[in-house]
């Protein structure tokens, strides 16, 4: 496996995931009131929690993505 390979697939990696956390925010945005319905069939939450998981869980997805996959692309296009 070359380091081009690498890198092309990391960038792919970055664009799938910032992709995936868009569509998470936009679906939360636009339905959130049928997510916290949906979710309290399940769980006993109160949507201020709610709202607190699902912002703490797109910061850590966010993160994520940049320490796992943009990073390391930035430093293989450093390298390479």
């Amino acid at each position: 496996m070359t380091i081009d390979t690498v890198r092309r697939a990391l960038l792919w990696c970055s664009i799938i995931n910032i992709g995936l956390l868009l569509w998470w925010l936009i679906f939360i945005t636009v339905a959130h009131d049928w997510v916290y319905r949906f979710h309290g069939k399940w769980f006993k939450l109160s949507e201020q929690k709610f709202d607190a998981i699902h912002y703490a869980g797109m910061a850590f997805f966010k993160i994520g993505i940049f320490v796992f996959n943009i990073v390391p692309y930035l430093a293989l296009l450093i390298v390479g």
